[in-house]
């Protein structure tokens, strides 16, 4: 009789170290005490260096970084081209050991699909963890379309047509997964980003990070072409020199492209002494800052993309019980709701106007704050995830069930 330990799920992410990647590890770390067998392969970087270990029952074997690439198909081929090759490696080095039954992929890229069709004349199934929208994803970077952009199309379409089943990060995705990509509703399961109610815990935090500021604002998350910063930016000048708030402080936590970027244009302002640039925060270490803050601020700009995106740091700030300070976003206002006020689309004067509304209100930011974490913890914690992620799972085992008798002579005797 097969049990679920006899069940192995390879995930395969590309974008960032395991654990770091916090959805991709909440869903091993959930599989595994479902008891599931779970390998991850991921790249290094950021301390996460080892080329395998074992944490929590999840085997992580790592590969090199392949290059990030910002620009021009060269550039992507580069990226994308080490990537492959990383993963038919350590692939075919897992399944000498322990045959695996399904392989998750966590875009970006669209580009796992090539290893699951690799592996599906031995029985292996695709299940398509969509994490972004990678054609908007393209375009909200490089603020145009072209050739790369329907490329992407393409390869997102080639993997929904490869899954057996899908998991979504909210309705928006679900709803992509079924007109764009064509799978049956009953094959689409929402499995949201959210943080772990028992981790992330409200509390004093580390107050040295305030610098002494009335009012504390704080970001965290990739410091990118697409996230807004420099819209944070010009809010900070216009809330300190055209609305008089001097009194205050901003937090930015994270790494990515364009941080130098970032920092050269609060100096080129005048600003720093308004501004603590922490670098990349994990753990404790990100609880005690994100602890200190009063307001947190999510400055992704109105695009195809933010527009249907949920942004982890707007449910980090509601778990803690910070209010929210966000553009009109579609996906935004659906996590959020009454825990934030919204800007008018990509306008940093408004944004601006929104911080000085609630600064100094203090009744106002706490039952925002309130607010928050009620709707964390009665909808959108990773407790009300983990339901709808082993579902996923039941659905897509139910379907290799019925094709079983397919599976190669080869595998069953690699079983």
């Amino acid at each position: 009789m097969t049990t679920l330990s006899d069940r192995h799920i390879l995930i395969v992410v590309e974008n960032l170290p395991v654990p770091l990647d916090r959805r991709v590890w909440l869903e091993a770390t959930t599989l595994v005490r479902a008891g599931y067998t779970v390998s991850v392969i991921s790249p290094m970087g950021r301390g996460w260096d080892t080329v395998f270990e074992v944490i929590e029952g999840v085997n992580i074997y790592r590969h090199p970084a392949p290059p990030e690439a910002h620009s021009g198909a060269m550039a992507y081929a580069r990226e994308y081209g080490s990537a492959l090759r990383h993963w038919f490696r350590l692939a075919r080095q897992i399944w000498q050991k322990h045959p695996f039954d399904v392989i998750q992929g966590c875009n970006p890229p669209d580009l796992i699909f090539l290893l699951a069709l690799w592996y599906r004349p031995r029985g292996v199934r695709y299940m398509f963890d969509h994490h972004d929208v990678c054609p908007e994803l393209f375009e909200a970077k490089f603020g145009k379309r072209g050739l790369l952009y329907s490329v992407m199309r393409v390869w997102e379409r080639l993997s929904f047509a490869t899954a057996s089943v899908s998991m979504a990060t909210n309705g928006s995705f679900r709803d992509i997964a079924i007109t764009r990509g064509k799978m049956q509703s009953k094959d689409v399961f929402v499995v949201r980003s959210a943080p772990k109610i028992d981790h992330f815990l409200p509390a004093v935090g580390d107050r040295t990070f305030r610098k002494g500021a009335a009012t504390v604002l704080g970001y965290v998350g990739v410091i990118g072409q697409q996230e807004g910063m420099d819209l944070l930016v010009e809010a900070a000048d216009h809330l300190i020199r055209k609305l008089g708030q001097r009194d205050v402080h901003f937090i930015i936590i994270g790494f990515g492209p364009t941080r130098n970027e970032v920092i050269q244009h609060v100096k080129d302002l005048e600003l720093e002494a308004h501004f603590t640039f922490t670098g990349a925060l994990y753990d404790d270490d990100l609880l005690a800052v994100l602890n200190a803050i009063d307001i947190g601020l999510a400055p992704d700009p109105k695009n195809p993309m933010n527009d249907i995106s949920t942004m982890n740091k707007v449910m980090e700030y509601m778990t803690l019980e910070k209010p929210v300070v966000q553009f009109d976003l579609t996906e935004g206002r659906v996590s959020a709701g009454d825990a934030a006020v919204y800007a008018q689309n990509n306008d940093p004067q408004d944004f601006a106007c929104q911080i000085n509304m609630l600064i100094g209100n203090y009744a106002m930011q706490q039952q925002m704050g309130g607010a928050g974490r009620k709707r964390v913890l009665d909808d959108l914690s990773w407790a009300h995830s983990e339901p709808q992620l082993l579902a996923a799972y039941a659905r897509i085992f139910a379907k290799q069930n019925q094709n079983v008798s397919s599976a190669s002579p080869k595998r069953a005797r690699a079983r």
